[in-house]
């Protein structure tokens, strides 16, 4: 039976520095080379004049509205792979520092924000969510994003954090084209419906969803968690692990997380993935809180060093 690895995340730095054409079957410590620099800590040795580094805003058309977004282009001339960066909800923390690493390990990184969220066109949903990364996704695929950005639309990962870890997982399991996912201290969605049948419970997310949505247009505590009731099994995320079982993917979770506590929210999705079979899922448990606001070198060694050694 295929097992769910757990490591250190220490322990894969030395694999995003030299990539591999065969992803390893087990992360492997080693020493970093003297002439590749680690690009969690440090910045490239030599700036590329003809291919520099950028950051370019985008407008990414979904539905009837568009989407605000920036795309951090990696220097050299490519083709690079592309990281679609999805933030949580309402998205105070957005992980700037993750697309600033990724793109020095050699990544595009599309970042944006959601219909109806902070300044995007449209009003919000997490069915709209969903949608927004269908969207981004196409846009991230076209001949124009292509060659303006010197990209690989072959090569495309979707990481996410909170909320932006369940759009990843669910929209990876419905897009073939996703190589990879990373869900880092994701919410499963479905298992909150299920709970907010509890009048208190459903009280209680209404007043946290509410209380965060200032940047959010469009949407309220209870509409959100209306949704969330209707949509309970299409929401939960350990459903999805079937379809994911084939293709790499990164689960990581803060000890500390008091918004998406990990027996909740990550351990029942690590269990439905070792029950489907999953050959290639690495669960990484942090001693950090949800934002993991002391653990952000060791989140991106995690998260970059496992994109660079499983998604290249």
């Amino acid at each position: 039976m295929a097992r769910i690895r757990r490591f250190v995340p220490l322990s894969i730095v030395a694999a995003l520095l030299f990539g591999c054409a065969q992803p390893p079957k087990a992360p492997v410590a080693a020493a970093i080379s003297i002439d590749r620099l680690d690009p969690v800590t440090s910045d490239p040795a030599v700036a590329d004049a003809a291919f520099p580094a950028a950051i370019e805003e985008v407008a990414i058309p979904s539905g009837e509205s568009y989407m605000n977004g920036i795309v951090y282009v990696a220097q050299g001339a490519g083709p690079h792979p592309i990281v679609i960066l999805l933030h949580g909800y309402p998205g105070h923390e957005r992980n700037g520092d993750l697309a600033h690493a990724l793109r020095r390990a050699g990544w595009d990184v599309l970042f944006f924000h959601y219909r109806g969220a902070w300044g995007s066109e449209g009003k919000f949903s997490f069915s709209h969510a969903l949608e927004d990364v269908e969207s981004a996704l196409e846009f991230a695929r076209s001949a124009s994003f292509e060659t303006k950005f010197r990209a690989d639309p072959a090569r495309i990962a979707l990481v996410g954090h909170s909320m932006g870890g369940f759009l990843a997982i669910l929209a990876a399991a419905a897009n073939p084209n996703v190589r990879c996912v990373a869900s880092v201290a994701g919410a499963n969605l479905g298992l909150m419906g299920q709970a907010a049948a509890d009048p208190t419970r459903r009280a209680e997310f209404e007043k946290a969803l509410g209380g965060w949505s200032g940047p959010i247009r469009g949407a309220s505590g209870k509409k959100l968690v209306a949704e969330m009731i209707t949509n309970a099994k299409s929401f939960d995320t350990t459903q999805r692990a079937a379809a994911l079982a084939a293709r790499p993917v990164l689960l990581v979770a803060g000890a500390r997380d008091k918004v998406t506590p990990p027996p909740v929210h990550h351990d029942p999705l690590v269990a439905a993935f070792a029950a489907a079979g999953a050959a290639h899922t690495d669960s990484v448990v942090l001693d950090a809180d949800h934002a993991f606001s002391d653990k952000r070198i060791a989140l991106a060694h995690a998260v970059v060093g496992w994109l660079g050694s499983e998604c290249r």
